[in-house]
């Protein structure tokens, strides 16, 4: 089996109150003249209090296109991918030479090298690490991240392996666009990073003794669920102005009429069922989405609370998002060991991804 060994999630420098974003993008999107209205009725309904963004307030104005805000993503996801990495690592005991495979996602900019490579240099990881650069998953590459780290070490189970997410959601905010999709992405996504460091089942510990090198939970299995003809419900559009997010209204309605079938299902081929889950590890996917989940499954009063809490402190991270309400599992609520955990993302395509734990 495959033990999560670590998990480390970061927030860049510049932090804000949602209001001064507010003011601060409603000036970047909106053109002279218009009405504030929907876009002030969409920050405060998103319930997000803090949000920490890669850049100062005042530098967006600036941004005057996509290869300027694609420089600045590459610059800082090295630079906070490097930090995360390597204090998940530290976390875990090991040094960048124990890493075999290295997993990057991002769907918030383009790089080529891609920034594990260039995080790998940073770090001093081995000449013959593995890289795996992950783009277009989104919101559900946290979950899918785990599930193909745990893919990887079924295969080499002496293996370390490390994801690394790293989502500059501001950098995508765009100039002039009044459209709905864009404001609400104005109001709910923030800026992260977060690290997993992964041992399979066969690594030894410096003592020699069979077992990963941290006490972690432990990945049982996974699932991918993709929904048909639902490709054009989360999106982006690549523009010469840079990416334009496509978000379609009816996404809870998606999630109320699938997600309770696909999650009982998969928790009946492992003989459990939702009362056996004492962790449910959740995307930050916004306040509607977050009720569609907690309705459809039947969850009782306080199961997202960290998902809540992690959306009121630093908004929507993408596939940041559900790694640091992991984090946060382990820290703040760590479930009685030996129960099972599920961990959840959806996203584009549209798709859930479904990880099921063991503490």
């Amino acid at each position: 089996m495959t033990r999560i060994a670590a998990v480390r999630g970061i927030l860049p420098p510049h932090r804000y109150p949602q209001s001064e974003i507010t003011n601060a993008f409603a000036e970047v999107c909106l053109p002279e003249g218009t009405s504030r209205r929907l876009l002030d009725r969409l920050h405060t309904s998103a319930r997000i209090d803090y949000r920490s963004l890669a850049l100062p307030l005042e530098e967006y104005v600036k941004l005057d296109g996509f290869g300027t805000a694609n420089d600045r993503f590459i610059e800082a996801a090295v630079d906070l991918g490097t930090e995360v990495v390597g204090a998940a690592l530290r976390d875990a005991g090991l040094t960048p030479g124990d890493i075999d495979m290295i997993m990057f996602t991002s769907a918030t900019g383009i790089a080529l090298p891609s920034i594990d490579a260039r995080v790998a240099n940073r770090l001093g990881m081995r000449p013959d690490v593995k890289r795996i650069p992950m783009f277009g998953l989104a919101c559900l590459a946290g979950a899918a991240g785990i599930a193909r780290l745990h893919d990887y070490l079924r295969g080499w189970p002496d293996h370390v392996a490390v994801l690394l997410s790293v989502e500059l959601c501001s950098l995508t905010v765009q100039r002039g666009d009044i459209s709905p999709a864009s404001l609400v992405g104005s109001a709910l996504f923030g800026d992260g990073a977060a690290a997993v460091v992964a041992c399979g089942a066969g690594r030894k510990s410096e003592a020699g003794v069979a077992g990963p090198v941290a006490v972690g939970p432990t990945v049982i299995a996974s699932r991918s669920r993709l929904y048909p003809d639902s490709e054009k419900m989360m999106a982006w559009n690549v523009s010469n102005t840079g990416l334009r997010l496509l978000l379609d209204a009816h996404i809870p309605d998606l999630v109320r009429a699938n997600l309770a079938n696909d999650v009982h299902a998969f928790l009946s081929d492992h003989g459990l069922t939702e009362r056996d889950v004492t962790a449910w590890v959740c995307h930050t996917g916004g306040p509607k989405i977050l009720e569609a989940v907690a309705e459809s499954l039947e969850l009782p009063d306080g199961a997202l609370d960290l998902t809540w809490r992690s959306l009121a402190e630093c908004g929507n991270l993408s596939s940041s998002s559900v790694l640091h309400v992991l984090r946060d599992t382990l820290v703040l609520r760590p479930p009685p060991p030996g129960t099972p955990g599920l961990l959840i993302a959806m996203g584009p395509g549209f798709c859930a991804e479904f990880v099921l734990l063991r503490w």
